[in-house]
């Protein structure tokens, strides 16, 4: 891809969306788990949240190396549409597990779907897209665990 500074701003754009749904997600597996009883899916919870700050700092690393800031936390248009995790807040309030399971599963389905239009929209690098499938990846098998757990 030839770096012009409108591809280099699409490029940055998805990212930030990307890195503003890790954020929600991020936040709202700590809140999960500080609302959980069972210890193993505290873990579980505490253990996703820890990941998605990893998927964060590998996101703005993309973000440094075309030479742009990640200072500023904008979010783009996939985090503008990606609230869901917010709202999950509000499902931790009865402390009842199977909502908070719930609740999870609503928002990693949120953030696949936000994944793959990324992926779709053709902004991204070889090395970025790399990145981006490969925390898809790990974003579905969380999903398919979570799911599991709600069996």
């Amino acid at each position: 891809m030839i770096h012009t500074d409108e591809t280099i701003q699409e490029t940055v754009k998805t990212l930030e969306g990307l890195i503003s749904i890790l954020e929600d997600g991020k936040l709202g597996y700590t809140d999960a788990a500080e609302h959980v009883e069972n210890p193993a899916m505290k873990t579980d919870f505490l253990e996703y949240a820890r990941e998605r700050a990893l998927f964060i700092v590998e996101l703005q690393n993309q973000i440094n190396k075309l030479g742009k800031s990640t200072d500023t936390s904008g979010g783009g248009p996939l985090g503008v549409l990606h609230r869901t995790w917010i709202d999950i807040k509000s499902a931790f309030t009865g402390g009842d597990t199977e909502s908070i399971i719930n609740a999870c599963i609503t928002g990693e389905e949120a953030a696949i779907k936000k994944y793959k239009m990324a992926l779709e929209e053709n902004h991204l690098e070889h090395d970025q897209i790399y990145i981006v499938s490969k925390q898809l990846n790990s974003i579905q098998n969380t999903l398919s665990q979570i799911k599991m757990r709600a069996s």
